[in-house]
Parts: C-alpha cells; sequence; structure tokens
C-alpha cells in the first residue's frame, strides 16, 4: 500500500528525473561536487525555476551559493526511481528487435538485467542469444514466479502485442514496455509505456521539412514614388501618385530610394 504522506510527484517531473540522473551521473565521472539549478537546467534544455521545482519534490532545496550536492542528488533520484535494487525484464518476441534488446548491456548497468526471453516460435526455443536460452511464451508464468520479474517488454509484431501483453498481466508483470507499433490497452494497475520509433521519425520528418520548405528573404521593395507603396511608405504623402509634396524623396524631381524592408527570421 501507498504511503499516504509521501508526496505526489507530477508525471512530467519523474520524466524528467531520468535526464537530470544521466547529466549527475556524467559529472559525478567528472568528479564534479556540486552543481547549480541554472547549470542542471541548461544541460537538460529547460529552465531552471522548473528545475527546483522538480528538486523540491526530492525534499532537495539546494544551498545558496553552493548549488546541490551531486551526489547526494543521484541518492535521492535513484532512491526516487526505484533503483536502488535491480528490477528483472522478460523480453517477449526475439527477432531482431528482441536480441539487440538482449544484447544491451547498458540494461543490466542501470538496474535492469534482461532475465528471460520468450517467443511463441517453437523453431526459436532453444537457441541461446548471449547468454540466455530463448523459451516458449507458455512458460511465461513459471519463469515470473521464479525471477521476480515485474517488467515485461514487447518486442513482437503488432498483430500479437495485445495477446502478448494480455499474456505477461495473467503472469503477474505490472509493469510492460512496448516496441510494437501497435495501440495496446492494460488494466488499472498496470504500468504502460510506449515507444514507437516510426512516430518519432515521423515527428522529426515534420520539422525537418519545415527548414527545407523555409520561404526565403524578401527582397528589397522600391518605395517613394509611386503605386501602393506611396499610401503606407513613409515618404508617401496623401496622394500616393507622386510620393507627395513632404515627402523627403517626393516632388517633381525626387529620386526613388530603395528601402530594405526586414526579412522575416
Amino acid at each position: 500500500m501507498a504511503d499516504p504522506k509521501r508526496r505526489r510527484i507530477p508525471e512530467a517531473t519523474v520524466a524528467r528525473l531520468p535526464v537530470y540522473l544521466r547529466i549527475l551521473l556524467e559529472l559525478a565521472e567528472e568528479k564534479t561536487a556540486t552543481i547549480s539549478s541554472e547549470r542542471l537546467a541548461e544541460l537538460a534544455g529547460v529552465n531552471a525555476a522548473k528545475v527546483r521545482k522538480d528538486l523540491s519534490y526530492l525534499g532537495s532545496y539546494g544551498t545558496r551559493g553552493v548549488g546541490y550536492d551531486v551526489e547526494y542528488l543521484m541518492f535521492q533520484m535513484s532512491r526516487e526511481l526505484g533503483l536502488t535494487q535491480d528490477w528483472p525484464v522478460v523480453i517477449a518476441g526475439v527477432g531482431n528487435l528482441g536480441s539487440a534488446l538482449a544484447n544491451y548491456a547498458g540494461f543490466s548497468d542501470r538496474g535492469f538485467p534482461v532475465a528471460a526471453l520468450v517467443d511463441a516460435d517453437s523453431r526459436k526455443v532453444g537457441q541461446k542469444v548471449g547468454e540466455l536460452t530463448i523459451r516458449h511464451i507458455d512458460e511465461l508464468p513459471e519463469i515470473v514466479a521464479a525471477n521476480g520479474s515485474a517488467i515485461g517488454i514487447i518486442a513482437t509484431p503488432a498483430t500479437v502485442a495485445q495477446a502478448v501483453a494480455d499474456r505477461m498481466v495473467d503472469a503477474g508483470i505490472t509493469s510492460i514496455l512496448n516496441f510494437a507499433p501497435a495501440v495496446i490497452t492494460v488494466p488499472p494497475g498496470t504500468s504502460l509505456r510506449k515507444v514507437d520509433l516510426a512516430v518519432e521519425l515521423q515527428i522529426l520528418s515534420f520539422y525537418q521539412q519545415r527548414r527545407s520548405t523555409r520561404p526565403p528573404a524578401r527582397a528589397a521593395t522600391v518605395a517613394g514614388n509611386g503605386g501602393r507603396n506611396g499610401r503606407s511608405g513613409r515618404n508617401g504623402g496623401r496622394d500616393g501618385r507622386t510620393g507627395g509634396r513632404s515627402g523627403r524623396d517626393g516632388g517633381r524631381g525626387g529620386q526613388p530610394k530603395v528601402e530594405a524592408v526586414p526579412t522575416r527570421g
């Protein structure tokens, strides 16, 4: 049961904590002892007020003129993110993506050792990926019970992602990371996160095409003697056809002036 005295942390803050922690880990490796909220904000790509607010949820307020102790802040974040213990992970679907995830050493380094690989393809069952032997997905309940796995990763084709999620939940897995390009649902009490690489690429495509189709800078415009420019230009008079009697560039003998129009950034 959750501690009623424990302060609720907003989801947006939770999403930023791993970013702060990664930065702090790099600073610790460089033997940096303290960091200001302004510097942490700069490295994380947010503003300092947001950093201070986020860290206040951890009960950390820093010291004026000194900043935050890097080691203690790392401990606070690791504790809040549940990283003071290991969380064995089960990967379902051992194709190219599943195999790559299984071979990624970074999971174990961060407290998420891959404990088991499962697949529905009997031709893959018994094969080894690194030090792990692929087991049939029917064994999922026994695997979860034996390893105490609470986190499952779905790396299957989209057509079977929901069925795999259902089997994970039935086996006792309460947190799921879905890599399959499919929308799946889980019951209350189960956490679900989705990683859709195609969506991320489409977002990048949006910004890329905006850069590629940015309109060119507007050219200089002739103002003073004439037409529509005379009506609204500084050098125009009421008449607009000759540039006005009192305009600096107007009059009978005036020469047109080339006036630069500010370009849009």
